[in-house]
C-alpha cells in the first residue's frame, strides 16, 4: 500500500503494506481474501468436529491430521485481522507489541506445521513399514508426547529472537514489506545489532525446516524400498495410496516457502505486488488447500461429510 507524505507514523507503530497501485480495487479484493478466510477457518473446524465426533478417525494418522488442522486454523486466525483490516479500510497500522506477537505465532505456526508433517511421515512409513506393531507403536500417549515435542520446539526455540525484537531501535520508514509481521521484515527496519537474530534465524530453519524436509523424503525412500517388496501391484497401489494426501500437503507446504524464500532473495527487480501476493499466499494457501486435499483423498473423512450434508438436507 502506498503512503501519503503527510502520513505520521509514530515510534511504537509499523506500517502493514497492501498491494500496492491497487489502493481503489480494495473493496473488490477484499471479496476473495474473506472467501478464503471463510474457507480457510470453516474448513479447518469441519476437519476437527469430524475427526473429534467420528470414532472410526479415532487412530494415529488422524491425530496427526487434528494437529495439522489446528495449525492451519490457527494460522487463519492469527494474520486475518491485519490482512482484511487493510482491504477493508479498517486499519494499515499496527502497535510494536502487536507486531512482535503476530511474528511469533506467524514463524512458531509455519515451524509447527513443519514439525507435524514430519509426524504424519513418520506416521506413514510405521504403517507400511511396520503394520503388525503401528498400534503399538503409535500409542495415545506417545502421540501426545510427540505433539508436546513439537508444540516445544516450534515455540520454544523462537523465543529469544522475538524477545529480542522488542528491545532493537528502529529508525528506518517503519514500513513493512507485507500485510503482515515477519522476523526478517522487521530486521531490515532496525538500526541496532542484528547479527544474532540473523544467524539464529538461518540455524534454526536448517535445524527445523530443512531437516524435516531431508527426514521427510528419506521417509518416503523407505516407504517405496518398502511397497516395492509387495509382490500384489493391487496391494502397492493401495498402499501408496495412503500416503497421497500427506505428499500433496508437504508439496504445498514447501513450495509456498520456497516460493517466498526465491522471491525474497531473487526477486528486487519485481513489483511489489508480487512480494505481497507471494506473502499472503504463504500464509493462506497451506491452510485452504490441506483439508481440501484430506476431503477428497481420504474416503473415511468425505464419507462423513458427505452423510453430514445429506442429513443437513
Amino acid at each position: 500500500m502506498s503512503v501519503r507524505p503527510d502520513h505520521k507514523i509514530s515510534n511504537s507503530t509499523f506500517l502493514l503494506t497492501g498491494f500496492p497501485g491497487l489502493e481503489r480495487d480494495y473493496p473488490w479484493l477484499s471479496i476473495p481474501f474473506s472467501c478464503i478466510y471463510v474457507m480457510v477457518l470453516s474448513g479447518n473446524c469441519l476437519v476437527l468436529h469430524v475427526i473429534r465426533t467420528e470414532p472410526s478417525l479415532h487412530e494415529p494418522m488422524f491425530y496427526f491430521l487434528a494437529m495439522l488442522a489446528l495449525t492451519d486454523l490457527c494460522m487463519g486466525l492469527s494474520t486475518v485481522h491485519t490482512v482484511l483490516g487493510i482491504l477493508w479500510g479498517l486499519s494499515q497500522e499496527i502497535g510494536l507489541d502487536a507486531c512482535i506477537a503476530q511474528t511469533f505465532f506467524v514463524h512458531g505456526l509455519s515451524c509447527m506445521e513443519s514439525g507435524v508433517l514430519l509426524a504424519m511421515a513418520f506416521d506413514r512409513f510405521t504403517a507400511i513399514c511396520n503394520p503388525l506393531r503401528y498400534t503399538s507403536i503409535l500409542t495415545n500417549t506417545r502421540i501426545i508426547n510427540i505433539g508436546v515435542v513439537i508444540l516445544g520446539r516450534s515455540f520454544l526455540f523462537i523465543t529469544a529472537p522475538i524477545v529480542r525484537l522488542k528491545f532493537f531501535h528502529y529508525c528506518r520508514h517503519r514500513i513493512l514489506s507485507h500485510s503482515f509481521c515477519l522476523h526478517q521484515d522487521l530486521l531490515r527496519l532496525a538500526c541496532s545489532d542484528i547479527r544474532f537474530n540473523s544467524f539464529y534465524a538461518l540455524a534454526l530453519v536448517i535445524c527445523t525446516l530443512l531437516l524435516d524436509s531431508v527426514l521427510i523424503f528419506i521417509s518416503y525412500i523407505l516407504i517405496l524400498h518398502s511397497v516395492l517388496t509387495i509382490a500384489s501391484q493391487e496391494e502397492r497401489l493401495k498402499s501408496l495410496k495412503t500416503c497421497v494426501s500427506h505428499i500433496c500437503a508437504v508439496l504445498v507446504f514447501y513450495i509456498t516457502i520456497i516460493g517466498l524464500t526465491m522471491v525474497h532473495r531473487f526477486g528486487k527487480h519485481l513489483s511489489p505486488v508480487v512480494h505481497v501476493l507471494m506473502g499472503n499466499i504463504y500464509i493462506l494457501f497451506p491452510p485452504l488447500m490441506n483439508p481440501i486435499i484430506y476431503s477428497i483423498k481420504t474416503q473415511q473423512i468425505r464419507n462423513r461429510i458427505q452423510r453430514w450434508f445429506i442429513k443437513q438436507t
